[in-house]
């Protein structure tokens, strides 16, 4: 990363690890990805909007739902930055990655209660995974978050 990229600011952002009753974690494919990589929901936090509120926020603009109750708030920020080739391509250019904060969630509906065909859809496709899948089915850019999620959140599965 260029020295000038590191004066970019992280963007903050609501990320949201969402499990069923059998302990799988929800996942979606990108519609604005080439390759098949997966991620769990997750967007930015407006201004004044606390990062809870986000959270929910984007359960209902990214899976149609907000059937879930909270089980779990990560302690503090976790950061990753852009690789090269995405900065100054997405979000306008104006930060370098994000820094989320994470929130656990256990999903109360049923199946038929997601639907990612929203008013403005960031998934094409769903899927429940397990944890011990999940970080090798994340971008890659993404993988060293997804593992100490994993790491931190699974305790409170």
């Amino acid at each position: 990363m260029s020295s000038s990229n590191n004066r970019l600011p992280y963007r903050p952002c609501a990320g949201l690890m969402v499990t069923n009753s059998d302990g799988d974690i929800f996942v979606g494919t990108r519609i604005d990805m080439e390759a098949e990589h997966w991620q769990m929901p997750q967007g930015g936090i407006d201004s004044g909007e606390d990062p809870l509120t986000a959270a929910k926020r984007e359960l209902m603009e990214e899976i149609g739902t907000d059937k879930v109750e909270l089980l779990h708030e990560l302690d503090g920020w976790l950061t990753y930055d852009l690789p090269d080739h995405l900065i100054g391509k997405v979000w306008k250019g104006k930060y370098r990655g994000q820094k989320q904060k994470w929130f656990l969630f256990r999903f109360t509906g049923s199946d038929s209660d997601i639907n990612i065909n929203t008013e403005h859809p960031e998934f094409s496709a769903w899927k429940w995974t397990t944890t011990d899948v999940l970080v090798a089915e994340i971008v890659p850019f993404k993988r060293e978050i997804y593992r100490r999620l994993v790491e931190k959140m699974t305790p409170y599965l």
